[in-house]
């Protein structure tokens, strides 16, 4: 099992949830995020390198998938969440991690069924 973090465009969030659904991986976590990362926070994409970072608004996606959906997954959130068919800064980041467990607390469910 592996848990994907996807930081995303909030103008993207339908977009990669609906094309996640249609891939059955239909379980998130969906949480509203600030931050900044190569663009440090400016809207154009030539930032001022002398003015104070500022976080902007992103959502942070959170799926834990086994192992034989963690490509797909990865690949449909990229190819979604990208801006045009070249991308550009501040589209966001995936961050794929090991999951050692998963237990579903209705019922108990651990491992891979719990997912």
């Amino acid at each position: 099992m592996k848990l994907v973090i996807a930081v995303i465009q909030p103008t993207k969030l339908d977009s990669v949830r609906d094309a996640l659904e249609k891939l059955n991986v239909t379980r998130m976590t969906v949480c509203d995020a600030q931050g900044f990362g190569r663009q440090r926070g400016q809207m154009t994409e030539t930032p001022d390198t002398d003015s104070e970072p500022k976080v902007l608004r992103k959502v942070a996606l959170e799926v834990t998938v086994n192992d034989d959906f963690i490509e797909r997954t990865v690949d449909t959130i990229m190819r979604v969440a990208r801006s045009g068919p070249d991308g550009a800064i501040g589209d966001g980041k995936i961050f794929v991690v090991p999951s050692e467990e998963a237990v579903q607390i209705d019922d108990g469910a651990r491992g891979p069924g719990a997912v």
